[in-house]
């Protein structure tokens, strides 16, 4: 696709980088070119092609929702606001069964989130070649079309529902319930002394478990997109081979787009249950 011949490595390699911006260290501030100048600009580079394909995806949420609110008519719905009023219906009852408390947020969260790692995981799609090509023709060396597949993105939409647990726990329980969560079970005594023995190790469990739900979420995310990404690149290899393993690709990659699109849905879906869920767990309170 750069008008030289690479071989199988560097063709993945090549579709496994991302567009990055980022500090050279003559103090440059400029977008990668090449392999090298990405590893020079280190860990406070940015993904370019992550952000603004997510934030494109983002407003194209927004638009197509407010377009079909704003047309919305009391009678027979067109095919789009039926398909769009059977989602809202969809979330809404998730919700409504897997959320306890009173909070008016959580509803458009989940759907935001839904929607949002929906369309990102839809990317993947895509053919792998098209918008990386559209990338080169433009002047850019690299292009990442999927940005659930970059675990920056993944660490930052799991950080973002992080917060807010951290915010409500405080917010419905106060700072000494929410201390008092974390040091008082789940050990628990009525003895002073066996409460001071059980604080530290109470503190360390449900500390790890309070500290695995941002990882676990983004990683479970990061890993199925990846791997997704990473079977579409290998069938893409194929057609580079001799005839045969051309049309065997073909078939290999109709079956496994098939097969991901219930994986994009599935881990849309598991996303946003796993964010009500753990935004329910911090409007409990533990007595």
């Amino acid at each position: 696709m750069t008008g030289e011949t690479l071989t199988s490595s560097q063709y993945i390699k090549h579709h496994l980088q991302h567009l990055t911006f980022g500090r050279l260290s003559d103090g440059t501030w400029t977008i990668a070119h090449n392999h090298e100048q990405v590893k020079e600009m280190g860990f406070w580079a940015v993904h370019l092609d992550t952000l603004g394909i997510a934030v494109a995806l983002g407003i194209l949420f927004l638009w197509l929702f407010r377009r079909v609110a704003k047309r919305a008519t009391a009678g027979v719905p067109g095919g789009l606001q039926n398909f769009i009023e059977w989602i809202v219906e969809f979330i809404d009852g998730t919700v409504r069964g897997s959320f306890s408390g009173r909070n008016a947020l959580v509803a458009p969260l989940a759907l935001t989130v839904f929607v949002w790692v929906f369309l990102m995981n839809f990317m993947d799609l895509l053919a792998v070649d098209h918008l990386p090509q559209l990338a080169h023709e433009s002047g850019l060396s690299f292009l990442r079309a999927v940005p659930t597949a970059d675990p920056n993105a993944t660490f930052g939409l799991s950080l973002s529902v992080f917060a807010l647990i951290i915010f409500y726990s405080i917010k419905i329980k106060g700072i000494g319930g929410f201390l008092g969560e974390l040091t008082m079970q789940p050990f628990q005594a009525k003895s002073l002394w066996l409460k001071i023995v059980f604080l530290p190790i109470n503190l360390f469990l449900e500390g790890v478990n309070l500290v695995s739900k941002p990882i676990s979420l983004s990683l479970r995310l990061f890993g199925n997109m990846y791997a997704g990404e990473m079977i579409f690149i290998l069938i893409a290899v194929m057609y580079g081979a001799s005839l045969l393993l051309s049309g065997f690709a073909g078939v290999l990659q109709l079956i496994w787009a098939i097969f991901h699109i219930l994986i994009i849905l599935l881990q849309a879906f598991i996303f946003m249950v796993l964010t009500v869920v753990y935004l329910d767990m911090a409007h409990q309170e533990h007595h």
